[in-house]
């Protein structure tokens, strides 16, 4: 460690103290230790908490050989209490006051996250194009593991031949391909996303599978049954009740309604400040709170199943997806190193959160009126 790092480090040493406990040291020989390779790291991270150590990891300031194993550590500690979780004052401030979901800013938003490149994503997921997490209960591979979320979808549904399912941003329609291969359904899919609209028709082509570039708020039909999977991500607090009267007016009187989303264990309005301003623009996590206040009085809660666990080997296979195919990735489309370290850090963040259980993944089983008889959860 060179002598203007060192005394740099010590500058800070009072604050870096919020990591004794943890097992990580700065420039330590652990692979979850931190690397420093610039001394003005320390004000960076301290003064622009989440934003800066994402911004600084990015410009190459640090590094580490286990990013998922360093924030595994940390995100229970004060220090992503005051840093990884804090938004800037500003971004609070545009949350309160604006509604950053609307129809107006969301569509923008989207295109930004899910339009950067189906090549990209076609390197990083499975062959299904599933960009959720998957159910590893009894699964083996990535491939398994999200066919048996897609089963147990169904299986929760009571998905029978006929029927007409709704699935509220439809992603590369996956979900909508398995329903209607394997349970002779017909489906309506809706994204924002333009580039994803045209591999999802290309996906489902020859199918019963309707995919439309719409928002939920245009959505006035009646349906068997609607999915929403990891797409509630992108709601934002001001619509969540919105939202759930739309799902309740489109969904038959006999119907389910399954939703699918990340969850954060306590409620909040913005999204992480890096996270905000590289991966998910306008995005944020719901908590159970949040939830229940838009349920109330449009829906009974029949069944809530959190296997937020099982999203953290989800997150290692597609990084390990990604950068087994970087070269491949790079050699057709301009990603520089920059956007790698960016990527990186996004997966590998995110696989520690969920494997210290700072983030759950939630499936959430409704129906208007109660199931007669009562439901019966499926695991």
């Amino acid at each position: 460690m060179s002598k203007t790092i060192d005394n740099t480090q010590n500058k800070f040493r009072a604050k870096l103290e919020i990591f004794e406990g943890t097992d990580i040291a700065f420039n330590g020989n652990n692979p979850w230790d931190i690397r420093v390779y610039n001394s003005d790291l320390y004000e960076r991270m301290f003064t622009q908490g989440s934003l800066g150590l994402g911004e600084a990891y990015m410009d190459g300031w640090w590094d580490c050989d286990r990013l998922d194993v360093l924030f595994n550590k940390i995100c229970s500690t004060q220090f992503v209490t005051q840093g990884r979780g804090s938004p800037t004052l500003m971004h609070k401030f545009w949350a309160y006051f604006l509604n950053r979901q609307s129809r107006r800013l969301v569509s923008h938003t989207v295109k930004r996250h899910y339009d950067i490149g189906n090549d990209l994503y076609r390197s990083m997921l499975d062959s299904s194009l599933t960009y959720s997490c998957g159910y590893w209960r009894n699964a083996r591979t990535l491939e398994q593991a999200q066919e048996h979320k897609f089963e147990l979808i169904c299986r929760k549904l009571n998905v029978q031949p006929g029927q007409k399912i709704l699935d509220i941003g439809c992603g590369w329609g996956s979900f909508m391909k398995y329903a209607a291969e394997n349970y002779g359904v017909s489906c309506v899919g809706i994204t924002l996303a333009d580039k994803q609209l045209a591999l999802a028709r290309e996906q489902c082509a020859g199918l019963p599978v309707e995919i439309r570039l719409a928002d939920y708020r245009e959505l006035n039909e009646p349906f068997d049954h609607i999915v929403s999977i990891g797409m509630f991500e992108h709601v934002g607090y001001k619509n969540y009740s919105q939202y759930m009267q739309i799902a309740r007016n489109c969904l038959k009187d006999s119907g389910l309604f399954l939703l699918h989303t990340i969850g954060g264990n306590k409620s909040v309005i913005t999204l992480d400040a890096w996270m905000n301003k590289y991966i998910f623009p306008g995005g944020m996590l719901p908590s159970i709170r949040q939830v229940s206040k838009a349920v109330e009085g449009k829906f009974v809660m029949e069944d809530w199943h959190n296997f937020g666990a099982d999203y953290d080997r989800t997150l290692m296979c597609w990084f390990e997806n990604f950068s087994r195919n970087w070269k491949t990735i790079t050699n057709t489309n301009s990603y520089d190193e920059r956007f790698f370290r960016m990527w990186k850090y996004y997966l590998l963040s995110c696989a520690g959160i969920f494997r210290a259980r700072g983030n759950q993944l939630w499936q959430i089983v409704l129906s208007k009126n109660g199931v007669p008889g009562g439901y019966i959860s499926v695991r």
